[in-house]
């Protein structure tokens, strides 16, 4: 069900556009109406929450670290 509010806002900015325009927008409504979720709910992935081993935890962290964020200011 739409909220009246959202609804309201909707109509009233669709009916400014030309109507190529709103047959975008009514294209991108039912793309987005047929869409898929992706991934694992995060319910889902609370069995896992406490089995990561501290030490296991530092490793990790210290490859992120040397590995990610980093700019290569030659690379492009």
């Amino acid at each position: 069900m739409i909220d009246t509010a959202i609804r309201t806002q909707l109509l009233n900015e669709v009916a400014q556009l030309p109507p190529a325009l709103q047959q975008r927008v009514v294209e991108y409504a039912r793309s987005l109406a047929q869409a898929r979720l992706r991934g694992t709910p995060g319910a889902e992935l609370l069995r896992f929450a406490g089995t990561l081993d501290p030490e296991d935890a530092r490793i990790m962290m210290e490859a992120i670290e040397e590995g990610c964020e980093q700019v290569d200011p030659d690379e492009w």
